[in-house]
């Protein structure tokens, strides 16, 4: 069970964004394997919404469901999502003041990747879900890349456009390519808000060149719920899905990446990868024993909460 802050619920719930009045479709199959055998973890996330939370009993893959719609997204990215993410944490984190971090992740980010492209020849990178472009900016920087910046939110893409970025604001599921490729491209702490995860890793595989790269990054959903001793607290609106490194790695050769490397980040939280596009592997899935295994583990972490 979620242990109740009076403070934080009185911030949130002062907001005007009511999610339990956005419109909602339920989840019939496994993003991951195709699957529909689901055992729900959790009904409510971190914010105290009723959010249910799933395991897919056949690979293990965590997510929403019921799911908000791409258009409640588009919406909530527009204007409730900074708001929320601020009334939790009890400061504000808008457009500019996150763009600090974002600089120091950046720089993180740019040395961890250095390896792969520095002499590499490349010349473009496409940053999905880029905010307010200062990954995307340090890197273009760095590498003398251009930049391009693909995010739903209107006032971070606009510090994007300020920083000399093309953008585009919108969600990347939307987005068609409509044939250009790009040498590099990069899931910066991204991939867990989006909300198609095969199609999106199938759309990146078309645009991306034969020896481009991949940069993606996780929350890696069993560090989360082990340290804060609660699967609600690791669970969020923000977040439709909920990786772990089995069901990452699965995600990426399914769609025809390998991973060169995996960072296990100073945060003890985030697991970053880089990959090269190869053959597709559509029969990779985590092992039934390590399935069984999370599904326990989960059900060990929610029992001990609630006997606390």
């Amino acid at each position: 069970m979620t242990s109740v802050n009076p403070e934080r619920a009185a911030r949130i719930a002062a907001l005007p964004f009511d999610f339990a009045a956005q419109p909602k479709a339920p989840v019939r199959a496994c993003n991951l394997c195709g699957g529909d055998r689901f055992v729900v973890i959790t009904h409510r996330d971190r914010y105290g919404y009723p959010a249910p939370a799933c395991a897919c009993a056949d690979c293990g893959l965590v997510f929403l469901n019921p799911v908000m719609t791409p258009e409640a997204y588009g919406q909530f990215y527009n204007g409730s999502y900074r708001p929320l993410v601020s009334a939790y944490h009890g400061r504000l984190i808008d457009a500019k003041s996150i763009q600090g971090e974002q600089l120091d992740y950046a720089r993180e980010r740019a040395e961890f990747l250095a390896p792969y492209v520095e002499g590499a020849g490349f010349t473009s990178l496409l940053d999905i879900g880029g905010s307010t472009g200062v990954v995307a900016h340090h890197l273009s920087q760095t590498f003398g890349l251009n930049a391009t910046v693909i995010d739903p939110a209107p006032l971070e893409v606009d510090e994007a456009k300020a920083l000399g970025l093309e953008t585009i604001t919108a969600l990347v599921e939307e987005y068609e390519p409509d044939g250009r490729r790009f040498d590099v491209v990069g899931l910066f702490q991204t991939v867990d808000h989006l909300l198609d995860i095969e199609r999106t890793l199938n759309v990146i595989r078309a645009l991306i060149y034969p020896l481009g790269l991949l940069f993606v990054d996780i929350v890696d959903f069993r560090a989360a719920y082990l340290r804060n001793g609660s699967v609600e607290e690791a669970v969020k609106i923000d977040h439709p899905y909920y990786l772990t490194e089995d069901t990452m790695i699965a995600y990426l050769r399914r769609a025809g990446f390998e991973p060169l490397r995996a960072d296990y980040a100073a945060d003890h939280l985030h697991i970053s990868y880089v990959c090269r596009p190869v053959q597709t592997r559509s029969d990779l899935l985590p092992s039934r024993d390590g399935v069984r295994a999370l599904l326990n583990e989960i059900r060990y972490v929610q029992n001990v909460r609630r006997s606390v």
